[in-house]
């Protein structure tokens, strides 16, 4: 007859208890520390958004004043332009990138060829050569399209920059798909294009709201092209808080109200979304 095992020590489950505790502890230390190292800069530029350009200059930092709203007062009326042609821009080349995007990904990911993985491998090769290697061709021919400080000009250029990465993430997620839906539609006759608006668009939802928001942000946060290929009329924001630099000086109070106008709009849409975000990030990770 066999016996049951001796209960464990009731101080060694106590001291796994405390390791455990003592390890909780240092995780969550960590975790604060890191995310008070990434706001820091946040935070600082808010603040020194409200400050006038003495106590934004002065040393040591002053932490203690009134809050001043006349470096917003002095960015507004440049900001809204810049905002209407950032919103053009990043919306409609993320709408432009899905629209050529999405078809690549579906007929790579389920209609693959013998050379589906080197054109995946080629379309990641475009992001490689860094950006100021195609600079001058990239002006030249948009000065021949007459496309230079437009709208659609920077549209096209966050389209090619951003089509790599719909193509990749999209058919990461619509590979995810079982195969055996596709066949099992094709039994009741469906055709490609049925395949395609109704079973591949409708299950890849997650992973299209998280490409559509990283495309926006990096639409967003461009700032070589749209300073090497626009000037006035079709300047986004990125362009917009350069302006804060004069022959005059650097105006940083100035320069940080411009920069809180710009970063608050894609701050308050990646709250809402953050979501979606996670969702689709993780979407095929766990099955």
């Amino acid at each position: 007859m066999t016996t049951a095992p001796a209960p464990a020590p009731v101080t060694a489950r106590r001291t796994v208890s405390s390791r455990h505790r003592l390890r909780n502890a240092l995780l969550t230390l960590v975790t604060y520390v890191l995310a008070a190292a990434f706001l820091f800069p946040l935070v600082w530029m808010f603040m020194a958004a409200f400050k006038t350009e003495a106590e934004a200059f002065a040393v040591p930092p002053v932490f203690a004043f009134t809050p001043n709203w006349d470096n917003f007062a002095r960015a507004i009326p440049t900001y809204l332009p810049a905002l209407k042609n950032s919103l053009i821009a990043a919306l409609g080349s993320t709408l432009l990138a899905f629209i050529l995007g999405l078809p690549a990904a579906f007929a790579l990911a389920v209609y693959p060829t013998r050379r589906a993985q080197g054109v995946l491998t080629w379309m990641l090769s475009t992001k490689f050569m860094p950006a100021v290697g195609v600079i001058v061709p990239l002006f030249i021919i948009f000065r021949n399209l007459h496309l230079l400080d437009t709208l659609p000009g920077l549209i096209l250029m966050y389209t090619t920059m951003n089509l790599p990465l719909v193509v990749w993430m999209m058919h990461s997620y619509m590979t995810e798909i079982p195969f055996a839906i596709y066949e099992a539609a094709k039994v009741d006759g469906a055709s490609v294009g049925q395949e395609f608006f109704g079973i591949a668009l409708p299950l890849s939802t997650p992973g299209m709201a998280a490409t559509a928001l990283l495309c926006l942000i990096f639409a967003w946060n461009e700032v070589f092209f749209a300073l090497n290929l626009t000037s006035s009329g079709a300047a986004p924001l990125s362009v917009f808080i350069g302006e804060f630099k004069t022959s005059q000086g650097l105006f940083w109070a100035q320069l940080s109200a411009a920069a809180t106008l710009t970063v608050l709009p894609v701050l308050i849409f990646g709250w809402v979304a953050q979501r979606q975000l996670v969702r689709g990030l993780s979407f095929g990770a766990v099955k």
